[in-house]
């Protein structure tokens, strides 16, 4: 059976190339920004991250002098950890940034909350790229430009713990997803639903939406609902997950000139082994279980 996998990163374990998922993220970014320095010499490192590579081994024409600007839907644990955004200080994509800003010879690093909607749609401005487990997809790429994928990704189902929901019965079920998300058109268009889910903006609202008994199951991200799970004390649990064939990318501004630099740079780092590092670090803890162990499902 085919799980979610790691792109080109052979260090990591089975169960982990298999944790890493679908599509989207919230509508719902605050604006909220924070910037972390490193030394010139770079034994200070921008926030909790360990750089990998060599400094200044790429050139960036970033939007502001000296700084990678990026924006994400933030926060997402595993990926971007604090409890604000002003406080996310290390985390898989948040390290990957720093990463790229080290190798780029950027003394700065600024991350910058923005909605989802608004990045996917092209309407996010003055940065130079997104991560925010991001789904590739050719109607995205109409309006802005995607790196090489750096994760598979599929969709998985949350419910409550108890929850009499499966394979069989899930189209009757009522479900939840979130607003803007492949995982949406997913849900319509693959599983046909007899009752039309109900979107949400983003991960809280579709989380409290299944706690309230509002919803049956939310189908989103693997990753995102494996969190959940992890951080619900037992309330919640993932039962299944599909397989979606998409993959994340970061996503740049439409014609960025920085694309051939930045996908030379993630290409290298799942190369040397950063990104497995990153996903060791982070994920593994974030998930909270194997994913492997989650059935994957059949939309018949």
């Amino acid at each position: 059976m085919r799980t979610i996998r790691t792109i080109a990163v052979p260090a990591l374990s089975a169960a982990l190339l298999t944790a890493l998922t679908a599509c989207g993220g919230s509508a719902s970014g605050s604006g909220d920004s924070t910037t972390h320095t490193t030394d010139a010499n770079g034994s200070r490192t921008y926030g909790q991250c360990k750089v990998t590579g060599t400094r200044g081994s790429i050139h960036l024409k970033t939007v502001k002098k000296d700084t990678l600007t990026v924006v994400g839907d933030l926060p997402s644990p595993g990926w971007w950890n604090g409890d604000t955004v002003r406080k996310i200080d290390n985390g898989y994509e948040f390290c990957m940034a720093a990463d790229l800003a080290y190798r780029a010879g950027l003394p700065k690093l600024t991350v910058r909350n923005v909605s989802f909607d608004a990045l996917v749609a092209g309407k996010a401005q003055d940065f130079d790229m997104a991560l925010a487990e991001i789904s590739i997809t050719d109607e995205r790429r109409k309006v802005v430009g995607f790196s090489a994928p750096y994760f598979a990704s599929n969709i998985g189902v949350l419910v409550r713990s108890g929850s009499k929901a499966t394979q069989d019965n899930i189209a009757d079920l009522r479900l939840g997803v979130k607003q803007g998300t492949t995982g949406a058109d997913f849900v319509r268009d693959k599983l046909r639903p007899k009752k039309a889910p109900k979107v949400f903006a983003g991960d809280v609202e579709l989380q409290a939406a299944v706690q309230a008994g509002q919803i049956d199951a939310a189908l989103t991200d693997v990753a995102i609902v494996l969190g959940k799970a992890q951080d619900s004390g037992g309330k919640f649990k993932v039962i299944g997950q599909y397989d979606t064939g998409e993959s994340y990318g970061a996503l740049y501004p439409k014609d960025s000139a920085n694309a051939a630099a930045l996908d030379g740079a993630i290409e290298e780092m799942k190369k040397d082994g950063t990104l497995g590092k990153l996903a060791s670090a982070y994920l593994t803890r974030a998930f909270g279980g194997d994913p492997e162990s989650i059935p994957v499902w059949s939309t018949k």
